[in-house]
């Protein structure tokens, strides 16, 4: 599971985007969470023209018991999956 949130302070502020990435916890790599980061950050680059150096990526990992759809944890619905 991955979702994104993208937040950007209003007029009068720095232009400073934070991007949440959250993701189920299920073993993402160092390195994998680096590119993450690293996309997400090129991402505001390529398509908003945002600072690199000012760009924040933060990356919560999310338990499966502590996510949930349709009123079921992932940790359920997945045991449920053919």
């Amino acid at each position: 599971m991955l979702v994104v949130e993208l937040l950007t302070p209003g007029y009068g502020e720095i232009a400073m985007p934070y991007v949440n990435i959250k993701i189920t916890k299920e073993g993402a790599t160092p390195y994998q969470k680096a590119q993450l980061i690293k996309g997400a950050t090129q991402l505001l680059v390529d398509v908003l023209g945002k600072n690199p150096q000012t760009t924040v990526v933060v990356i919560d990992e999310v338990e499966t018991d502590n996510w949930g759809i349709g009123g079921e944890t992932v940790t359920v619905r997945r045991r449920k999956a053919p």
